[in-house]
Protein backbone atom coordinates (compact mmCIF):
# COMPACT_ATOMS: atom_id res chain seq x y z
CA UNK A 1 0.00 0.00 0.00
CA UNK A 2 1.50 3.53 -0.61
CA UNK A 3 2.04 5.62 2.05
CA UNK A 4 2.85 9.42 2.29
CA UNK A 5 4.56 9.99 5.75
CA UNK A 6 5.17 13.56 7.09
CA UNK A 7 7.07 13.20 10.63
CA UNK A 8 5.99 15.63 13.62
CA UNK A 9 8.19 13.91 16.44
CA UNK A 10 11.42 15.14 15.07
CA UNK A 11 12.79 11.61 14.38
CA UNK A 12 14.35 11.32 10.98
CA UNK A 13 14.36 7.96 8.90
CA UNK A 14 16.40 9.17 6.44
CA UNK A 15 20.12 9.90 8.74
CA UNK A 16 19.65 13.71 8.36
CA UNK A 17 17.71 13.65 4.98
CA UNK A 18 14.34 16.01 5.27
CA UNK A 19 13.13 14.20 2.17
CA UNK A 20 13.59 10.77 1.54
CA UNK A 21 11.66 8.95 -1.13
CA UNK A 22 11.95 5.47 -1.65
CA UNK A 23 10.86 3.31 -4.52
CA UNK A 24 8.19 5.84 -5.68
CA UNK A 25 5.27 5.27 -8.56
CA UNK A 26 2.40 6.89 -9.95
CA UNK A 27 0.44 5.60 -11.99
CA UNK A 28 -2.47 7.08 -14.56
CA UNK A 29 -4.81 5.74 -16.39
CA UNK A 30 -5.86 7.01 -19.77
CA UNK A 31 -8.85 6.60 -22.12
CA UNK A 32 -8.80 5.93 -25.55
CA UNK A 33 -11.11 5.65 -28.25
CA UNK A 34 -12.69 2.62 -29.26
CA UNK A 35 -15.45 3.46 -32.33
CA UNK A 36 -14.62 3.28 -35.71
CA UNK A 37 -15.97 6.93 -36.17
CA UNK A 38 -14.59 9.61 -37.97
CA UNK A 39 -16.29 12.51 -37.42
CA UNK A 40 -16.25 15.98 -36.66
CA UNK A 41 -14.54 17.06 -33.16
CA UNK A 42 -16.83 17.76 -31.36
CA UNK A 43 -19.21 14.33 -32.56
CA UNK A 44 -16.07 12.51 -31.08
CA UNK A 45 -15.28 14.93 -27.81
CA UNK A 46 -19.09 14.08 -27.23
CA UNK A 47 -18.77 10.14 -27.92
CA UNK A 48 -15.84 10.30 -25.41
CA UNK A 49 -17.63 12.24 -22.62
CA UNK A 50 -20.51 10.10 -22.78
CA UNK A 51 -18.53 6.87 -22.14
CA UNK A 52 -16.76 8.32 -19.69
CA UNK A 53 -20.30 9.28 -17.67
CA UNK A 54 -21.40 5.91 -18.29
CA UNK A 55 -18.65 4.44 -16.55
CA UNK A 56 -19.32 6.83 -13.27
CA UNK A 57 -22.65 5.63 -13.57
CA UNK A 58 -22.42 1.97 -14.15
CA UNK A 59 -18.73 1.19 -12.81
CA UNK A 60 -19.24 -2.47 -13.10
CA UNK A 61 -20.73 -2.74 -16.46
CA UNK A 62 -18.81 -5.24 -19.07
CA UNK A 63 -19.77 -2.46 -21.47
CA UNK A 64 -15.98 -1.26 -23.34
CA UNK A 65 -17.31 -0.12 -26.47
CA UNK A 66 -16.57 3.37 -26.19
CA UNK A 67 -12.97 3.52 -24.15
CA UNK A 68 -10.17 1.39 -23.74
CA UNK A 69 -8.13 2.21 -20.28
CA UNK A 70 -4.05 2.48 -20.57
CA UNK A 71 -1.75 2.46 -17.81
CA UNK A 72 0.75 4.96 -17.90
CA UNK A 73 3.68 5.35 -15.16
CA UNK A 74 4.97 9.22 -15.13
CA UNK A 75 7.38 8.03 -11.99
CA UNK A 76 8.25 4.43 -11.58
CA UNK A 77 10.92 3.64 -8.89
CA UNK A 78 12.13 6.95 -7.91
CA UNK A 79 14.39 6.49 -4.99
CA UNK A 80 16.85 9.53 -3.55
CA UNK A 81 17.74 11.40 -0.46
CA UNK A 82 18.09 15.22 0.15
CA UNK A 83 19.31 16.56 3.35
CA UNK A 84 19.00 19.88 4.98
CA UNK A 85 19.74 23.02 3.14
CA UNK A 86 20.05 21.54 0.16
CA UNK A 87 19.27 23.02 -3.58
CA UNK A 88 17.70 20.58 -5.85
CA UNK A 89 17.51 20.93 -9.51
CA UNK A 90 15.16 18.67 -10.85
CA UNK A 91 15.91 18.83 -14.91
CA UNK A 92 14.28 16.41 -18.25
CA UNK A 93 12.12 17.14 -20.67
CA UNK A 94 8.66 17.50 -21.19
CA UNK A 95 6.60 14.66 -20.07
CA UNK A 96 9.46 13.13 -18.14
CA UNK A 97 7.72 13.01 -14.71
CA UNK A 98 8.93 16.39 -13.32
CA UNK A 99 5.78 18.47 -11.75
CA UNK A 100 4.57 14.85 -10.97
CA UNK A 101 6.94 14.50 -8.73
CA UNK A 102 6.35 17.82 -7.01
CA UNK A 103 2.69 17.38 -6.63
CA UNK A 104 3.53 13.82 -4.54
CA UNK A 105 6.04 15.65 -2.45
CA UNK A 106 3.59 18.74 -1.79
CA UNK A 107 0.99 16.12 -0.93
CA UNK A 108 -1.14 17.33 -3.78
CA UNK A 109 -1.36 13.79 -4.87
CA UNK A 110 -0.75 10.06 -3.59
CA UNK A 111 1.78 8.00 -4.55
CA UNK A 112 0.90 4.66 -6.55
CA UNK A 113 4.24 2.67 -4.98
CA UNK A 114 6.52 3.66 -3.34
CA UNK A 115 7.09 5.82 0.14
CA UNK A 116 7.73 9.38 0.64
CA UNK A 117 9.06 11.15 4.02
CA UNK A 118 9.35 14.60 4.85
CA UNK A 119 10.44 15.95 7.83
CA UNK A 120 8.89 19.67 8.27
CA UNK A 121 6.58 22.47 6.84
CA UNK A 122 6.67 22.26 2.87
CA UNK A 123 5.61 24.99 1.26
CA UNK A 124 4.67 24.74 -3.09
CA UNK A 125 4.54 27.07 -5.84
CA UNK A 126 3.54 24.74 -8.60
CA UNK A 127 0.52 26.67 -10.79
CA UNK A 128 -0.59 30.20 -11.16
CA UNK A 129 -3.07 31.03 -9.20
CA UNK A 130 -2.91 27.71 -6.85
CA UNK A 131 -4.40 28.38 -3.26
CA UNK A 132 -5.67 31.82 -4.36
CA UNK A 133 -9.53 32.42 -4.41
CA UNK A 134 -10.38 34.78 -7.26
CA UNK A 135 -12.78 36.85 -5.40
CA UNK A 136 -11.03 37.70 -2.39
CA UNK A 137 -8.71 40.42 -2.31
CA UNK A 138 -4.96 40.33 -2.70
CA UNK A 139 -4.75 40.83 1.12
CA UNK A 140 -7.73 38.51 2.02
CA UNK A 141 -5.65 35.81 -0.08
CA UNK A 142 -1.90 36.13 1.56
CA UNK A 143 -4.36 35.19 5.19
CA UNK A 144 -5.87 31.97 3.29
CA UNK A 145 -2.56 30.92 1.34
CA UNK A 146 -0.81 31.10 4.36
CA UNK A 147 -3.25 29.35 6.44
CA UNK A 148 -3.35 26.76 3.86
CA UNK A 149 0.32 26.41 3.99
CA UNK A 150 -0.08 25.95 7.78
CA UNK A 151 0.78 29.23 9.10
CA UNK A 152 -0.85 30.85 12.62
CA UNK A 153 -2.84 34.64 11.77
CA UNK A 154 -0.05 35.76 13.87
CA UNK A 155 2.57 34.19 11.91
CA UNK A 156 1.13 35.91 8.53
CA UNK A 157 0.84 39.73 10.57
CA UNK A 158 4.70 39.43 11.34
CA UNK A 159 5.48 38.77 7.54
CA UNK A 160 2.60 40.53 5.66
CA UNK A 161 4.28 43.57 5.43
CA UNK A 162 7.51 41.78 3.92
CA UNK A 163 5.58 39.90 1.58
CA UNK A 164 3.69 42.88 0.23
CA UNK A 165 6.53 44.28 -0.37
CA UNK A 166 8.59 42.17 -2.04
CA UNK A 167 5.36 41.11 -4.74
CA UNK A 168 4.97 44.69 -5.41
CA UNK A 169 1.25 44.64 -5.70
CA UNK A 170 1.15 47.67 -2.96
CA UNK A 171 -1.57 49.28 -5.05
CA UNK A 172 -3.85 46.00 -5.88
CA UNK A 173 -3.27 44.87 -2.45
CA UNK A 174 -7.32 45.20 -1.93
CA UNK A 175 -8.13 44.64 -5.10
CA UNK A 176 -10.16 40.86 -6.31
CA UNK A 177 -7.04 38.48 -7.20
CA UNK A 178 -9.48 37.72 -10.53
CA UNK A 179 -8.13 41.22 -12.21
CA UNK A 180 -4.65 39.99 -11.68
CA UNK A 181 -2.40 39.34 -14.25
CA UNK A 182 -0.44 35.76 -14.42
CA UNK A 183 2.63 37.87 -13.58
CA UNK A 184 1.06 39.22 -10.53
CA UNK A 185 -0.51 36.15 -9.44
CA UNK A 186 2.62 34.72 -9.98
CA UNK A 187 4.49 37.95 -7.31
CA UNK A 188 2.10 37.26 -4.90
CA UNK A 189 2.17 33.64 -4.56
CA UNK A 190 6.25 33.04 -4.97
CA UNK A 191 5.93 36.10 -1.43
CA UNK A 192 3.58 34.36 -0.02
CA UNK A 193 5.31 30.70 0.19
CA UNK A 194 8.76 31.81 0.51
CA UNK A 195 8.34 34.52 3.44
CA UNK A 196 6.73 32.03 5.36
CA UNK A 197 9.28 30.53 6.79
CA UNK A 198 8.99 26.64 5.14
CA UNK A 199 11.68 23.72 5.81
CA UNK A 200 11.22 22.72 2.17
CA UNK A 201 10.38 25.29 0.01
CA UNK A 202 9.35 23.63 -3.74
CA UNK A 203 9.10 25.81 -7.17
CA UNK A 204 8.08 24.68 -10.27
CA UNK A 205 8.40 26.49 -14.27
CA UNK A 206 5.94 28.82 -12.94
CA UNK A 207 8.73 31.44 -12.25
CA UNK A 208 8.67 31.60 -15.86
CA UNK A 209 5.53 33.65 -16.12
CA UNK A 210 7.62 36.78 -14.33
CA UNK A 211 9.41 39.11 -16.15
CA UNK A 212 13.45 38.76 -15.78
CA UNK A 213 13.96 41.19 -13.11
CA UNK A 214 11.57 39.58 -10.82
CA UNK A 215 12.81 36.20 -11.69
CA UNK A 216 16.01 37.02 -10.45
CA UNK A 217 14.60 38.81 -7.84
CA UNK A 218 13.12 35.36 -6.65
CA UNK A 219 16.28 33.15 -7.31
CA UNK A 220 17.84 35.66 -4.85
CA UNK A 221 15.35 34.81 -2.08
CA UNK A 222 15.17 31.32 -2.63
CA UNK A 223 19.55 31.28 -1.92
CA UNK A 224 18.56 33.17 1.11
CA UNK A 225 16.30 30.40 2.22
CA UNK A 226 18.72 28.19 1.56
CA UNK A 227 21.40 29.69 3.28
CA UNK A 228 19.07 30.17 6.67
CA UNK A 229 19.51 26.05 6.80
CA UNK A 230 16.01 25.39 4.60
CA UNK A 231 16.02 22.83 1.70
CA UNK A 232 14.76 24.40 -1.88
CA UNK A 233 13.73 21.79 -4.42
CA UNK A 234 13.57 23.62 -7.88
CA UNK A 235 12.03 22.94 -11.50
CA UNK A 236 13.09 25.15 -14.51
CA UNK A 237 14.45 24.59 -18.04
CA UNK A 238 16.46 27.33 -17.92
CA UNK A 239 19.75 25.32 -17.39
CA UNK A 240 21.38 28.84 -16.59
CA UNK A 241 19.23 29.41 -13.81
CA UNK A 242 19.41 25.62 -12.39
CA UNK A 243 23.37 25.62 -13.07
CA UNK A 244 23.75 29.31 -10.72
CA UNK A 245 21.21 28.69 -8.12
CA UNK A 246 21.65 24.82 -7.49
CA UNK A 247 24.38 22.48 -6.11
CA UNK A 248 22.90 19.29 -6.65
CA UNK A 249 20.99 17.77 -9.88
CA UNK A 250 18.39 15.48 -10.61
CA UNK A 251 17.41 14.30 -14.00
CA UNK A 252 14.22 12.90 -14.61
CA UNK A 253 13.91 10.63 -17.98
CA UNK A 254 10.84 9.16 -19.14
CA UNK A 255 9.65 8.80 -14.84
CA UNK A 256 12.62 7.47 -14.28
CA UNK A 257 15.69 8.78 -12.42
CA UNK A 258 18.47 8.50 -14.94
CA UNK A 259 21.11 11.29 -13.22
CA UNK A 260 21.98 12.26 -9.48
CA UNK A 261 25.22 14.33 -8.86
CA UNK A 262 27.11 17.79 -8.78
CA UNK A 263 24.30 20.22 -10.96
CA UNK A 264 26.99 21.12 -13.46
CA UNK A 265 27.33 17.39 -14.62
CA UNK A 266 23.82 16.28 -14.76
CA UNK A 267 23.41 19.40 -16.95
CA UNK A 268 26.02 18.43 -19.15
CA UNK A 269 24.60 15.01 -19.55
CA UNK A 270 20.90 16.41 -19.75
CA UNK A 271 22.21 18.89 -22.94
CA UNK A 272 24.61 16.22 -24.73
CA UNK A 273 21.52 14.00 -24.81
CA UNK A 274 19.11 16.36 -25.94
CA UNK A 275 21.04 17.83 -28.22
CA UNK A 276 19.77 17.01 -32.47
CA UNK A 277 20.85 13.78 -33.35
CA UNK A 278 21.24 15.05 -37.15
CA UNK A 279 24.29 17.23 -36.05
CA UNK A 280 25.67 14.95 -39.14
CA UNK A 281 25.05 12.53 -41.87
CA UNK A 282 26.12 10.36 -43.94
CA UNK A 283 25.41 8.66 -47.53
CA UNK A 284 27.33 5.66 -49.07
CA UNK A 285 25.96 5.33 -52.63
CA UNK A 286 26.79 8.91 -54.94
CA UNK A 287 23.59 7.75 -57.02
CA UNK A 288 21.30 8.15 -53.84
CA UNK A 289 23.02 11.22 -51.80
CA UNK A 290 22.40 14.91 -51.98
CA UNK A 291 23.18 16.94 -54.94
CA UNK A 292 23.80 17.36 -58.60
CA UNK A 293 24.84 15.57 -61.95
CA UNK A 294 28.50 17.61 -60.60
CA UNK A 295 28.53 17.00 -57.04
CA UNK A 296 27.23 14.94 -54.85
CA UNK A 297 27.49 14.83 -51.04
CA UNK A 298 29.12 12.08 -48.68
CA UNK A 299 29.35 13.52 -45.56
CA UNK A 300 28.33 16.65 -43.14
CA UNK A 301 29.29 16.93 -40.32
CA UNK A 302 29.41 19.15 -37.00
CA UNK A 303 32.26 18.86 -34.41
CA UNK A 304 33.51 20.11 -31.31
CA UNK A 305 36.89 21.14 -32.74
CA UNK A 306 38.60 21.41 -29.02
CA UNK A 307 39.65 17.79 -27.12
CA UNK A 308 38.56 19.14 -23.75
CA UNK A 309 34.59 19.43 -25.18
CA UNK A 310 34.00 15.52 -24.55
CA UNK A 311 31.43 16.13 -27.57
CA UNK A 312 29.29 18.72 -25.32
CA UNK A 313 28.29 21.83 -27.42
CA UNK A 314 28.37 24.80 -25.77
CA UNK A 315 29.24 28.83 -26.27
CA UNK A 316 32.28 28.18 -25.60
CA UNK A 317 33.15 25.35 -27.48
CA UNK A 318 35.19 25.79 -31.39
CA UNK A 319 33.10 24.39 -33.88
CA UNK A 320 34.60 22.46 -36.82
CA UNK A 321 32.15 21.62 -39.96
CA UNK A 322 33.29 18.47 -42.54
CA UNK A 323 31.83 18.34 -45.79
CA UNK A 324 33.20 15.29 -48.04
CA UNK A 325 31.83 15.17 -51.82
CA UNK A 326 32.07 13.28 -54.74
CA UNK A 327 33.54 15.88 -57.38
CA UNK A 328 31.37 13.97 -60.44
CA UNK A 329 32.08 16.20 -63.64
CA UNK A 330 35.43 17.66 -64.58
CA UNK A 331 35.76 21.24 -66.12
CA UNK A 332 33.08 22.54 -64.37
CA UNK A 333 33.73 25.60 -61.97
CA UNK A 334 31.95 24.87 -58.55
CA UNK A 335 31.66 25.85 -54.96
CA UNK A 336 29.78 24.68 -52.05
CA UNK A 337 27.64 27.96 -49.67
CA UNK A 338 26.78 27.03 -46.43
CA UNK A 339 24.10 29.36 -44.72
CA UNK A 340 23.90 29.13 -40.55
CA UNK A 341 20.54 29.89 -39.84
CA UNK A 342 18.71 29.85 -36.12
CA UNK A 343 15.42 28.58 -34.39
CA UNK A 344 14.35 31.80 -35.32
CA UNK A 345 14.73 31.24 -38.99
CA UNK A 346 17.35 34.07 -38.80
CA UNK A 347 20.13 33.58 -41.31
CA UNK A 348 23.20 34.27 -39.15
CA UNK A 349 25.70 33.97 -41.79
CA UNK A 350 26.87 32.52 -44.78
CA UNK A 351 29.91 30.91 -45.68
CA UNK A 352 31.50 29.22 -49.33
CA UNK A 353 34.82 27.39 -50.14
CA UNK A 354 36.39 29.00 -52.94
CA UNK A 355 35.19 28.35 -56.63
CA UNK A 356 37.53 25.73 -58.36
CA UNK A 357 37.45 23.41 -61.14
CA UNK A 358 38.40 19.98 -59.40
CA UNK A 359 39.22 16.40 -61.38
CA UNK A 360 37.00 13.24 -60.56
CA UNK A 361 37.07 12.00 -56.91
CA UNK A 362 36.38 12.27 -53.14
CA UNK A 363 37.27 15.91 -51.48
CA UNK A 364 36.85 17.13 -47.92
CA UNK A 365 36.12 20.79 -46.76
CA UNK A 366 36.26 22.38 -43.96
CA UNK A 367 35.26 25.44 -41.85
CA UNK A 368 35.25 26.60 -38.56
CA UNK A 369 33.15 28.91 -35.94
CA UNK A 370 35.29 30.41 -33.25
CA UNK A 371 34.00 30.26 -29.41
CA UNK A 372 32.28 32.34 -28.00
CA UNK A 373 30.68 34.28 -31.42
CA UNK A 374 27.14 32.82 -30.98
CA UNK A 375 24.65 32.96 -28.48
CA UNK A 376 23.10 29.98 -26.75
CA UNK A 377 19.74 27.62 -29.03
CA UNK A 378 19.51 25.70 -31.97
CA UNK A 379 20.72 26.22 -35.02
CA UNK A 380 20.53 24.57 -38.78
CA UNK A 381 23.11 24.65 -41.65
CA UNK A 382 21.32 25.17 -45.41
CA UNK A 383 23.27 23.45 -47.89
CA UNK A 384 23.70 25.27 -51.59
CA UNK A 385 25.61 23.66 -54.38
CA UNK A 386 26.85 26.85 -56.99
CA UNK A 387 28.40 26.90 -60.35
CA UNK A 388 30.45 28.83 -62.29
CA UNK A 389 29.70 31.04 -58.73
CA UNK A 390 26.86 32.80 -59.57
CA UNK A 391 24.12 29.47 -60.60
CA UNK A 392 22.36 27.44 -57.51
CA UNK A 393 22.26 24.19 -59.09
CA UNK A 394 21.36 22.33 -55.99
CA UNK A 395 19.97 23.22 -52.44
CA UNK A 396 19.42 21.47 -49.02
CA UNK A 397 17.70 22.81 -45.73
CA UNK A 398 18.60 21.07 -42.58
CA UNK A 399 21.11 19.20 -43.88
CA UNK A 400 22.65 19.10 -40.53
CA UNK A 401 21.57 20.88 -37.04
CA UNK A 402 23.28 21.37 -33.39
CA UNK A 403 22.34 22.86 -30.44
CA UNK A 404 24.56 25.18 -28.15
CA UNK A 405 24.21 25.04 -24.55
CA UNK A 406 24.97 28.34 -22.31
CA UNK A 407 28.66 28.68 -21.11
CA UNK A 408 30.24 27.53 -18.07
CA UNK A 409 31.58 31.55 -17.91
CA UNK A 410 28.14 32.67 -17.48
CA UNK A 411 26.94 31.11 -14.44
CA UNK A 412 26.81 34.62 -13.27
CA UNK A 413 23.69 35.22 -15.42
CA UNK A 414 20.63 33.91 -13.51
CA UNK A 415 17.97 34.50 -15.74
CA UNK A 416 19.55 32.29 -18.91
CA UNK A 417 19.69 33.05 -22.59
CA UNK A 418 20.59 36.98 -23.25
CA UNK A 419 18.91 38.30 -26.05
CA UNK A 420 20.78 38.64 -29.47
CA UNK A 421 21.79 36.25 -32.44
CA UNK A 422 25.77 36.60 -31.39
CA UNK A 423 27.04 36.87 -28.18
CA UNK A 424 31.05 37.76 -28.36
CA UNK A 425 33.17 38.85 -24.91
CA UNK A 426 34.18 42.64 -26.84
CA UNK A 427 36.11 44.12 -25.03
CA UNK A 428 35.43 47.21 -22.58
CA UNK A 429 37.46 49.40 -20.61
CA UNK A 430 36.60 51.75 -17.53
CA UNK A 431 38.74 54.72 -16.92
CA UNK A 432 38.74 57.75 -14.59
CA UNK A 433 37.90 60.35 -16.08
CA UNK A 434 39.31 63.26 -14.29
CA UNK A 435 39.00 64.34 -10.47
CA UNK A 436 35.69 65.97 -9.46
CA UNK A 437 34.17 66.51 -6.53
CA UNK A 438 30.88 64.56 -5.84
CA UNK A 439 28.11 67.17 -5.75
Amino acid sequence: MSILQKSRSGVDPGMGAVITVENLGKKYLIGHQRCASRGALRDAMTHVARGLWQRVRHPLSPNRETLDLEEMWALRNVSFEVRQGERVGIIGRNGAGKSTLLKVLSRITQPTTGRVHLRGRVSSLLEVGTGFHPELTGRENIFLNGAVLGMTRQEIRKKFDEIVAFAEIERFLDTPAKHYSSGMYVRLAFAVAAHLEPEILIVDEVLAVGDAPFQKKCLGRMGQVSREGRTVLFVSHNMTAVRSFCQRGLMLVAGALASDGPAASVIARYVQEAQDVRAGQEWSDPQNAPGDDVIRIKRVQVLADDEASDGLLTMDTPLRVETEFWAVQKEVTTHLTYHLINEQGVTVLTTGCPPSVREPGVYKASWWLPAQLLNSGGYSLKLLVVRNENQVTYEKDEIASFSLADASSREHACMGREPGVVQPPLPWVVERAADACLV
